[in-house]
Order: structure tokens, then sequence, then C-alpha cells
């Protein structure tokens, strides 16, 4: 929620109220997309200070977005999951997401990446029915970035579904993925192709036959990425 009231009936500047806050529209995002644990919230937005987002957190409860319950499978680990309200603004934050990815110069998008996000991200994407149904390992590198940022790994189980490690789980990798930042965001935000970015020697992939011959047999891109750009 914003630190002020607009002091208005309308239900726009109620609505402003409840969602300017900073990183609040980001933070609802993840919310609806699945995520109900502080620390994978904290993943997700990792430039928001844990007091901000405890606050944010705080907020939504209190306006009735959210609600903090004990988790089903956990009782003693609480979750943050959004009420009917909070799930009515998914459509909304979809085509504020849309609006953005379209009228944003690629230039200016691609000058905000940010591997530990882009990665968060991409997890979700993985096919898992498209893979084999057995544990599998890739670990994507790029080679450009700081330690710490430069590598990370899909930990991907036909039953749990896949989980992020930045650090190596110590497990036999089936496939590496060797590109750059800039190459991989663009590939998945759908401003390069994958099949160009593959041609020009931009990304590579070696390891299991089946796995290498097409990442985008087992990965989706982002939702986004069909969008047209209106601008440069």
């Amino acid at each position: 929620m914003t630190e002020y009231s607009y002091q208005q009936f309308c239900p726009l500047a109620k609505t402003s109220e409840v969602l300017g806050g900073r990183w609040t529209i980001l933070l609802l995002s993840e919310l609806v997309a699945g995520s109900t644990r502080f620390n994978d919230l904290r993943r997700a937005v990792p430039r928001m200070s844990p007091a901000l987002l405890s606050k944010r957190l705080k907020e939504l409860e209190e306006s009735g977005i959210l609600e903090r319950v004990p988790s089903a499978k956990d009782p003693g680990i609480m979750e943050y999951r959004p009420t009917p309200s909070g799930l009515e603004l998914k459509p909304i934050l979809d085509a504020m997401s849309v609006w953005g990815h379209r009228w944003e110069g690629v230039e200016p998008q691609l000058g905000k990446l940010d591997a530990g996000l882009l990665m968060w991200n991409m997890r979700r994407k993985v096919i898992v029915d498209k893979l084999p149904q057995r544990r599998v390992v890739i670990q994507f590198m790029f080679p450009e970035q700081h330690e710490g940022e430069n590598n990370y790994w899909f930990l991907i189980d036909p039953e749990k579904g896949t989980d992020l490690c930045c650090i190596d789980p110590g497990f036999d990798v089936d496939l590496y993925v060797r590109t750059d930042l800039r190459t991989m965001t663009a590939v998945y935000m759908g401003l390069e192709s994958y099949a160009k970015a593959v041609e020009d020697g931009k990304l590579l992939l070696i390891g299991d036959s089946g796995l290498e011959k097409d990442m985008l047999s087992w990965l989706r891109l982002s939702r986004f990425a069909c969008v047209e750009k209106q601008v440069a």
C-alpha cells in the first residue's frame, strides 16, 4: 500500500493506494504465479529488502489480497496465498506485463539483465513430461558473469518438478547450456530466435543427445515472447 491516501471515493484511487507501493506489483505477480513461501518470494524479488518484503506482505494481508496460512505439507511453516480478491488481479497483472513488453524498446529491456531472476522464471517453464522420467540435471553457464552468478543448475524430478540451485548439487550433469546472459534473456523473452542463436554459436548445448537436440522441446519461452514489439 502507498504511504498516502488520495482521499477520493474513486475506485481507481483506492486501487492505486493498495497496489501503488514500491515492489507491490512485482510481489503480487509472483504470488499469483504460485510462490507461497517467504524465501521463494525473496528469490523472485532479489533487490527487495527482507524488511520491506515483510511490510508489503502484511499490507496485502490487511487489504484482503492474501492470507497467511499453515503449509498443508508442513504446518509449522506459514505460507502466503492469494485470496479470491488477489487471484482476480492475475489477468490485470498479465495485461500490464503485455503492455510493458510491447512498448519497451529491445535495448532498454536487455539493459536490465539479472541471471538469478531469469533462471528463477525459466525453471517454471521446464516441461517435465518431455524429459526422461528420472532425475535430470541441466547446468546453465554464463562465462562473462561474476563468480556466484555464472553457474546455475536445474534439478528436475518427475515427481517434485524443477528446483533451481545456485551451488553445484553434486550430481552428474545431463546437459550443459553455455551462452551469455544477454542471449539467453533475449531468446527466453522472444527478442531473438532460438534457432539463430544456436546457428550463430551464441547458444551451445552439450550432453545428452535427446536433450541437446532442441531445447524448446522441453523448455517453454516466456508467455510474453509472442507479444509483438511496437518500438525498435
